[in-house]
């Protein structure tokens, strides 16, 4: 036993535990067998033994963390494991846009600089944005047009270096952490009395590559700037003493000016001062640097996918690695269904083709322009025979109806006040597990989440109703609207009477002004157009005006000339919302589907529980609805909004 005693445990780490461990050491000696460790000097060296072995200890436990990629918290560790893995990390993005350019003049050509300056104002703040690289157009009448030039928000830097090969700590960085690589132009002058230059290209396979390739390197450093760095002349073209490296690019203010849509010229190109601008597509695309979670899933994936897109998880890489704005991604072959902007995914397959789905961090859809980019962007790593198809995300809303009881001696909160506490619930929810592709909504787990919120919350009802919108061109045509979840149809002729499971804001027909309808349904399947009279009483203009497939949750309409469109929610629109109540209260996405609740239409209202109060008994009358757990009936009330 006594041995024992005299053995000193490593194995805690805590301070206490480790001056414990210190003093059941020392007490085991013949020399402190007596000694009073707490009232003496001995403590302050124990304390001071204690803290500096914890010391260690914690240096060498945060020193293991940093050695994988896994576990590691220091922004230049993950950015050097990834560096072994072959993955490049994302700069900081300038915000782009399209404009052309007309300059009113007799030349026969025109060149404008790279770094012309145009000028924009988002939210009160002004922005400039400049070209990357020299254009040269000719003279077509009475002007020099320059067509679909994009221009980045930012300063465009010019950074020198003359090469000193004595020199080993010598590094070619880019200025500024805020630098986008995307813009980044490198050249390499002879020397500083040879003017001469040679454009050098960002090396991607270096199996292509041999002793005279004149390419550059990039990489992050530790301080968070990047790197250009060269071959040795083996692998790749070697820089020689004398050398001036020359690197152009664009120092961002990242997402700050993204939806700019009006540019300003600068007051002269080329010795030219009329000037006119146009704007092809605003400015998107800006955003910051790629963050450490970022890099931790996407250097493994990068890796896996060997430098060729092949299965569904490499176009997901490669789109948000091609892609900087990318916040989710859905990918699909086309042998699981083809895609038509009308009807949504079909069930024809579509060989050959791979559907690529993004939401963007912006918010917006892609631009055509976009669109083009990255389908071209990923030529050099599909495969041969397969054509990438960029589609939009179609979000499904998700409109709540919340009532819940509670007890009133358990909290000092109102009504009103928990409603708003419900209201939070519900928006970190949509926040934390929506809106993103393949984010199912569960019921279950919303409505355990709301009678959480207050412990005086002792239950809660909430019914679900599907929402989307579409909007109407300006000729006659047939919509097509797919929910993708079946619709609520117990049996033939469902709440005929009530107006069926189908509902929408107004619009107007044929180019009148004067009667305002709406769409509903039969219950058997077909789609019905009504007007409201006074006192809410819907007459039927037409009781065959669609189709409604309740099994597959299809809405389709016969041709219409929807010519002018009600306001929705109080403001004016362009778009109609028709609403669907779901057989389940649980709604699962398909494909480019994302499910985000309305927050500006869910509603949520609260009564006192009786019996919690009074300790008696109440009856519970029916309100056209099933329990929480069960798929929900509520009728479908017409009124002037559709609710």
């Amino acid at each position: 036993m006594a041995t024992n005693d005299k053995r000193l445990r490593v194995t805690e780490l805590d301070f206490d535990n480790i001056k414990d461990n210190l003093k059941t050491y020392l007490k085991a000696q013949t020399e402190f067998k007596d000694y009073d460790f707490e009232g003496s000097g001995m403590n302050i060296l124990l304390d001071t033994l204690a803290y500096n072995t914890h010391y260690l200890g914690f240096n060498a436990n945060m020193l293991a963390n940093e050695m994988f990629l896994d576990s590691a918290s220091l922004r230049s560790s993950v950015v050097s494991h990834a560096k072994t893995l072959g993955y490049e990390t994302t700069s900081a993005k300038a915000s782009n846009a399209t404009i052309n350019i007309n300059l009113t003049t007799n030349s026969n050509t025109k060149t404008m600089s790279a770094g012309t300056a145009f000028t924009t104002s988002v939210d009160g703040t002004d922005y400039q944005f400049v070209t990357i690289a020299d254009v040269t157009a000719s003279n077509t009448g009475s002007a020099v047009p320059f067509d679909s030039v994009k221009i980045y928000e930012g300063s465009y830097i010019t950074t020198r270096y003359t090469v000193d090969t004595s020199d080993v700590d010598q590094r070619f960085l880019l200025s500024d952490a805020n630098s986008d690589t995307s813009t980044l132009t490198v050249k390499i002058q002879t020397s500083s009395s040879d003017t001469s230059t040679t454009t050098y290209t960002k090396a991607t396979d270096i199996t292509q590559l041999t002793s005279s390739s004149t390419v550059y390197y990039l990489q992050e450093t530790d301080s968070g700037l990047f790197e250009v760095y060269f071959g040795d002349g083996t692998v790749s073209k070697a820089l020689s003493d004398g050398n001036i490296v020359v690197l152009q690019y664009v120092v961002t203010n990242k997402t700050l000016a993204n939806g700019a849509s009006t540019f300003s010229s600068p007051s002269s190109i080329d010795g030219v001062s009329t000037i006119t601008v146009t704007t092809v597509s605003g400015a998107t695309g800006g955003s910051e640097a790629e963050s450490i979670d970022s890099i931790k899933l996407q250097a493994p994936l990068d890796y896996a996918t060997q430098g060729r897109c092949v299965t569904v998880d490499d176009y997901k890489t490669y789109t948000k690695k091609l892609f900087a704005n990318t916040q989710a991604v859905s990918v699909w072959g086309g042998e699981d269904g083809s895609y038509d902007t009308s009807t949504g995914v079909s069930s024809n397959p579509e060989y050959g083709k791979v559907f690529i789905s993004i939401k963007s961090t912006t918010g917006e859809n892609l631009t055509t322009v976009q669109k083009s980019n990255l389908v071209t962007a990923f030529a050099p790593f599909k495969v041969a025979s397969v054509t990438p198809v960029v589609v939009d995300p179609e979000t499904t809303f998700l409109i709540l109806n919340v009532n819940f009881n509670y007890d009133s001696t358990a909290t000092t909160s109102t009504k009103d006040e928990l409603a708003s506490l419900i209201s939070t619930t519900i928006s970190n929810y949509n926040s934390t597990d929506l809106q993103e592709f393949n984010s199912s909504f569960r019921h279950s787990k919303l409505l355990g989440l709301i009678d959480d919120t207050d412990t005086s919350i002792l239950n809660n009802t909430t019914t679900v109703t599907l929402g989307k919108f579409f909007t109407p061109v300006s000729e006659t045509s047939s919509y097509n609207i797919n929910f993708n979840n079946a619709f609520f149809n117990p049996h033939s002729g469902h709440n005929a009477v009530g107006g069926g499971v189908i509902a929408s804001t107004g619009f107007y027909l044929d180019n009148s002004t004067t009667t305002e309808y709406f769409f509903d349904d039969d219950g058997s399947g077909n789609l019905r157009i009504y007007s409201l009279s006074t006192g809410q009483v819907r007459t039927y203009l037409n009781s065959e005006a669609g189709t409604v497939d309740y099994a597959n949750g299809t809405i389709s309409t016969t041709a219409l000339l929807i010519s002018a469109v009600s306001n929705v929610d109080g403001a004016s629109s362009t778009k109609i919302r028709i609403t669907a109540i779901p057989k389940s209260n649980d709604v699962i996405p398909v494909r480019n589907q994302i499910l985000e609740i309305d927050l500006v239409n869910t509603t949520t209202g609260g009564t006192v529980d009786a019996q919690a109060t009074t300790g008696v008994g109440y009856t519970v009358t029916s309100t056209g609805t099933t329990s929480t757990t069960t798929v929900s009936t509520p009728s479908s009330t017409p009124t002037s909004s559709a609710y």
